[in-house]
């Protein structure tokens, strides 16, 4: 009888690596504290980043579900007073042999001396770091890269820069990814109806590559609103991507809230391991007002794939809903 049940065992046992069962997720992936989340996928692991007010901290798992409970690791703190405090949307990018992380931080006093920082890692995004300076010297926010063929790497982020509202800007990412190089222009400014609830905003920009094509998807209207939401800009192919005539900008939002999840907004894009498919984070909250303090939470879903190779972003997932890991 024995041998019996260990012969089965073994049977279920080599039927179950033959196929796997699916392992799945629902959302939200951090809830609280999963304000302006980043994610990644890289050598077998995701990873997330989301504001922590404190300090910079990254933390991984082999699945999307596993994220929820995932140890975060502190990659760097200080008390130094010009950077010490309102730590806000850390992102880790590979540029050329290592991982940077770009995020944004400023006194303890206000938020008026919020600016953007750099830290160098190593050839992962779970490595160490170190700081490796301030890059913006005016009031800017929401730094993230954005890359072409022709015409280098650019830090965008959200700004005043002769400007009455934050709107999106661009500078020159020096070669040692730790600098800023030329003059800060202006591509977008919260012109639009559905940009300007609360107050006009632009901010949380990110890049978007599909189908060739160039884009800045972009947090719009204020966070203490229900309204705010994800626009669209779309690089015209050949200009200076500096100039705000090379943008256009889309008609509405992209992302809005829905399912009771209000102030859907400040995303990130990542890859499935096969690269086959793009998925979006983003934050939201429950309270039907909006919100832009820790009461935001994380929500992963699957971009939808269109025939002519664009991408929608379908509508804010409900909690019920069953979402299989990233293929």
């Amino acid at each position: 009888m024995v041998k019996f049940i260990s012969s089965a065992i073994k049977a279920i046992l080599c039927l179950s690596a033959s196929f796997p069962l699916a392992s799945a997720f629902t959302n939200p992936v951090r809830n609280p504290g999963g304000s302006d989340p980043w994610m990644v996928y890289s050598g077998g692991y995701y990873y997330l980043m989301s504001t922590t007010w404190t300090d910079v901290q990254i933390a991984r798992s082999e699945t999307v579900d596993g994220l929820k409970t995932a140890e975060k690791k502190v990659v760097y703190t200080t008390t130094e007073a010009s950077h010490c405090c309102n730590v806000w949307a850390p992102e880790v990018h590979y540029l050329g042999d290592k991982w940077y992380i770009y995020y944004t931080a400023g006194n303890a006093d206000n938020l008026d001396g919020q600016n953007m920082h750099v830290l160098a890692g190593g050839s992962t995004p779970y490595d160490d770091y170190t700081y490796a300076g301030q890059l913006t010297n005016a009031w800017a926010i929401d730094g993230s890269v954005l890359r072409f063929n022709d015409w280098g790497n650019f830090l965008m982020f959200s700004c005043f820069h002769g400007v009455d509202y934050q709107s999106i800007c661009l500078q020159q990412l020096g070669d040692d990814f730790v600098s800023l190089t030329g003059d800060i222009t202006v591509i977008s400014e919260p012109t639009e109806e559905f940009e300007t609830h609360g107050t006009p905003v632009n901010e949380g920009p990110v890049a978007l590559y599909v189908n060739g094509a160039t884009q800045i998807v972009y947090s719009a209207s204020y966070c203490w609103t229900p309204y705010y939401c994800l626009g669209l800009l779309t690089w015209d192919g050949s200009s200076d991507p500096r100039q705000a005539s090379a943008w256009s900008k889309h008609d509405g939002c992209l992302l809005s809230s829905a399912n009771g999840n209000y102030g859907t907004g400040h995303n990130s894009f990542f890859q499935s391991a096969d690269g086959s498919e793009t998925w979006i984070a983003y934050h939201a909250t429950s309270n039907s007002s909006g919100a832009c303090d820790d009461s935001r939470y994380t929500m992963v879903q699957p971009m939808i794939a269109n025939s002519d190779g664009s991408l929608s972003f379908g509508e804010a997932a409900t909690w019920e809903e069953v979402f299989e890991e990233p293929s």
